[in-house]
């Protein structure tokens, strides 16, 4: 089993940045892949971002591309989200997750290989 308790989020100015965080429980957290979505009202959850158990590898959504961040400290069993440069069309609920499937050098972008879901934290950029 593994539990992602999220932190961070909030209002901010566009143009501002936040940086959210999801620490987990369990053993093996080195070794799943990390992922960040985010859904806005009435839309459907998107991928954001992912990042590979070693940290080594990361994969972004277009949208937020040269924006936004995603890192991972093992030691502590947490993944960051640093979002810069924030716009409006940024405002969602943001979610993090663990993929615990071993997929070899990819990285999944769909939710449902996502396993495990932290709480969600609400993210408002006011224009």
């Amino acid at each position: 089993q593994v539990q992602l308790d999220q932190s961070g989020g909030g209002l901010v100015q566009a143009g501002g940045s936040l940086r959210l965080s999801c620490a987990a429980s369990g053993r093996t957290f080195s070794s799943y892949t990390m992922g960040w979505f985010r859904q806005a009202p009435g839309k459907e959850r998107e991928f954001v971002a992912a990042i590979s158990w070693s940290g080594g590898n990361t994969l972004f959504a277009d949208s937020v591309k040269g924006r936004f961040t995603i890192s991972r400290d093992n030691a502590k069993k947490t993944v960051y989200l640093q979002m810069n440069s924030l716009k409006p069309e940024d405002t969602a609920v943001y979610y993090c997750a663990a993929d615990t499937v071993n997929r070899g050098f990819t990285m999944a972008t769909f939710s449902a290989h996502y396993a495990y879901w932290g709480q969600g934290t609400q993210v408002t950029v006011s224009s």
